[in-house]
């Protein structure tokens, strides 16, 4: 299935081809590595909203969709995770002698004519471990349109899991008010620099009609920070199964799963038939899948069907759901992550501070 995401403002069109590529939870389990770093590093996706003086990241080995783009004169090519529900760019450097570093392309300043330092530290906080590392300013390019002076993070050190990911780093796409040390995120920058330049699936500037089919549904955001909007109910066959008499979410591409307070989420998969296995997934009968109902979340009024095709996932050895529990006591307290998004062409809207989604084409 597709994920096709737009992130809207005033911007020359220009197109980011998404790449699915092999999941660390697959990469271990072909290793025989998965159950021993499944109980030594729970699944805990809220650690990405729940920090202290730290931009914070989850450690989530199902992130598997990722984008490319260039940092420096020339340019040095890198795959990043793009990603709504943070908004720091950050890349690996030549500066790093951690394993997870070497696995990946690493930025190396000195063969960047454009690339400026700075004395500011950078330290962002997982679930596993850390990264930490210092900010620098350099050109960024996203296909094809470039952005100046951009500041971005290099690290220095990195947890361990991240050499069993795909990505070589992150591109944060949401607003600044939860950026670290106040860096302002990429595409802020380009829509204050890019004006006539042509780019050119993540589409920077405006939606593709041909991606999508009948009408967008917007969904105007309670807060500028994350993609937060309002969560109605979310639904089983007609039965409200959480977030009953309505809750706050957040629409969020660098969560892979649709995460939920601890007990609505045994709720709902209790109704789906799915049992917690010792690790805390949930997991289904793989034959039982096509007799699996579908899950509706409704948002500001619309209601968004997700098939059990789309939320449950065959992995090496077992099925399991895409919905996990965490209790974060943020302002929201559910996040709908891709598990939810690749079913939706969906437009993050910066002009007018809403989400559009719409039935793919």
């Amino acid at each position: 299935m597709k994920l096709l995401v737009v992130l809207c403002a005033v911007v020359a069109l220009a197109q980011v081809p998404l790449i699915k590529a092999k999941s660390a939870r697959r990469r271990l389990q072909e290793k025989g590595l998965w159950e021993t770093y499944r109980k030594h590093h729970p699944y805990t996706p809220w650690t990405k909203f729940v920090s202290s003086g730290m931009e914070s990241m989850t450690n989530d080995a199902d992130l598997t969709y990722y984008g490319v783009i260039s940092i420096g004169t020339p340019g040095q090519s890198f795959t990043v995770l793009m990603d709504s529900g943070s908004s720091n760019l950050w890349v690996p450097s030549t500066y790093c002698s951690s394993q997870a570093c070497q696995n990946h392309d690493m930025f190396n300043p000195s063969q960047s004519s454009t690339f400026e330092s700075t004395n500011e530290s950078l330290s962002i906080a997982y679930g596993t471990g850390s990264m930490t590392g210092f900010l620098g300013y350099d050109t960024v390019t996203v296909a094809g349109l470039s952005v100046q002076n951009q500041i971005f993070g290099l690290s220095e050190t990195e947890a361990p899991f991240m050499a069993s990911m795909t990505p070589d780093g992150i591109m944060g796409l949401a607003y600044e008010a939860i950026s670290s040390d106040s860096a302002t995120p990429v595409f802020t920058n380009m829509v204050s620099q890019v004006h006539t330049q042509n780019g050119s699936m993540l589409f920077l500037g405006e939606a593709d009609s041909s991606y999508y089919t009948g009408s967008i549904y917007w969904i105007p955001l309670t807060s500028e920070s994350y993609y937060q909007v309002t969560l109605d109910s979310v639904t089983v066959n007609g039965e409200v199964v959480g977030c009953s008499g309505g809750c706050q979410a957040i629409i969020d591409t660098g969560t892979s799963l649709i995460v939920g307070p601890s007990t609505a989420i045994s709720n709902l998969n209790a109704y789906l038939g799915a049992q917690q296995d010792q690790y805390g997934d949930y997991v289904v009968s793989c034959s039982d899948i096509s007799s699996i109902p579908s899950v509706t979340f409704t948002l500001n009024g619309y209601a968004f069907a997700i098939p059990a095709s789309s939320f449950v996932t065959q992995g090496y050895s077992s099925c399991t759901t895409g919905f996990s529990g965490g209790d974060f006591g943020s302002s929201f307290s559910w996040i709908l992550g891709d598990v939810f998004i690749r079913n939706w062409y969906t437009i993050f809207n910066k002009g007018d501070s809403t989400v559009g989604l719409a039935q793919l084409s």
